[in-house]
C-alpha cells in the first residue's frame, strides 16, 4: 500500500464534533478517484486537536467509508503510552497502517524516538510509516537513524518533509536515505509543492494533503510518474503553484484546504478545530478563484 497516491482528507470539526457528513463527502471524492490509500488523522486531519475516542470513531469511519482502498491511520501523541492506546484503536477500527511521528513536549533524543518506533512495531501486527515531519514536531530524522528504524519488522516507509528543489539535488538527497534503508522501506515525499521533484527523483508514494480534497487532481501526478514521465510530472506540479503559494501564504495547509472544503460545499464555512480560526471572506474568495482557475477535483 505504500506507492502511488495516499490522500490525506480533511477531518472537519464544528462547535458539536466531528463533523461526519463533510467527512463522509470528502472520502466519497477519495472512493471515487481510486486513490492507492488514504491517510486519516494525519496534520490536515487535525489528530493532535481530537480525543481519544473522537480519534477512534474517526478511523472506524474511515474504514467503513473506504471500501478497498488501504487505510493508514495516525496515530501520534506525546506519551507512548497514549501511542499504544491509540493503536490498539486504530487496529480495532480494521487500520492497515499506522502513521507514527516522534510528538514531543521535551525534546528527543534519537535513542528515545528508536525506542518509541521499537516498541510501537513491536506492539502492533500491521506497518507502521515513520512520519518525519520537523516543522510540526521539532525533530530532526536524521538518515543513521531513518535507517535503523528501517530494519525493525513492521517498519515499511518513511514519509520525509520535502526534497532539494533542484532535480540533481532531489535525485542526491533521495539516493542518500535509500542507501541507508532496508531495500523493502518505500520513501514517500510529502510537502505538496515538492511532489514532482520527489517523485522523478525516485520516492515511491505521494503522501497528499492536496490528493485528500482534490484526488482527480493528484492522481494525474501519480499516474504520470509511475508511466515514467518526468516533464509530464514537473509540468503538472508547476500548474498547481498558485495552490501552493496559498498554502504558503497562510502557513501551511490545513487553513487553505478547510476553506477550500467550504468552497465545494461538502463542509460548512468554519470547519477547524479551535483554537484556529476559519480564514477571512476575501481570503476564501481568493481560495475559492484559484479552485476555479485551476479546475481542481
Amino acid at each position: 500500500m505504500f506507492t502511488g497516491l495516499s490522500a490525506f482528507p480533511l477531518t472537519p470539526i464544528t462547535t458539536r464534533g466531528v463533523d461526519e457528513q463533510g467527512f463522509s463527502k470528502i472520502l466519497a471524492r477519495l472512493t471515487a478517484a481510486r486513490v492507492d490509500s488514504m491517510g486519516i488523522l494525519g496534520s490536515t486531519g487535525s489528530y493532535a486537536y481530537l480525543t481519544r475516542e473522537q480519534r477512534k470513531h474517526i478511523a472506524t469511519l474511515a474504514k467503513q467509508l473506504a471500501g478497498d482502498i488501504p487505510v493508514m491511520v495516525c496515530v501520534g501523541a506525546v506519551s507512548t503510552d497514549a501511542i499504544l492506546h491509540l493503536a490498539d484503536d486504530a487496529q480495532a477500527a480494521g487500520a492497515d497502517a499506522l502513521l507514527l511521528p516522534a510528538v514531543s513536549y521535551q525534546p528527543l533524543r534519537d535513542e528515545e524516538v528508536f525506542v518509541l518506533f521499537e516498541t510501537v512495531s513491536r506492539h502492533s501486527s500491521v506497518p507502521v510509516c515513520v512520519y518525519d515531519n520537523p516543522g510540526t514536531t521539532h525533530f530532526t530524522f536524521t538518515d543513521e537513524l531513518h535507517g535503523l528504524l528501517s530494519s525493525l519488522e513492521g517498519v515499511s516507509s518513511v514519509k520525509i518533509p520535502g526534497v532539494p528543489d533542484s532535480p540533481a539535488a532531489a535525485a542526491e538527497r533521495v539516493g542518500t536515505l535509500r542507501k541507508h534503508l532496508h531495500p523493502d522501506v518505500t520513501i514517500g515525499i510529502s510537502g505538496d509543492a515538492f511532489a514532482g521533484l520527489g517523485l522523478n527523483a525516485g520516492c515511491e508514494v505521494w503522501y497528499s494533503v492536496c490528493g485528500g480534497l482534490f484526488p482527480e487532481t493528484a492522481k494525474q501526478i501519480t499516474e504520470a510518474a509511475a508511466m515514467k514521465d518526468p516533464a509530464r510530472v514537473t509540468a503538472l506540479v508547476a500548474r498547481l503553484e498558485p495552490l501552493w503559494a496559498l498554502f504558503r501564504k497562510h502557513g501551511g495547509s490545513l487553513r487553505v484546504i478547510a476553506a477550500a472544503a467550504g468552497v465545494l460545499g461538502l463542509t460548512g464555512t468554519d470547519c477547524l478545530p479551535r483554537p484556529l480560526l476559519p480564514l477571512s471572506v476575501d481570503d476564501v474568495a481568493e481560495i475559492a478563484r484559484v479552485i476555479s482557475a485551476l479546475e481542481l477535483k
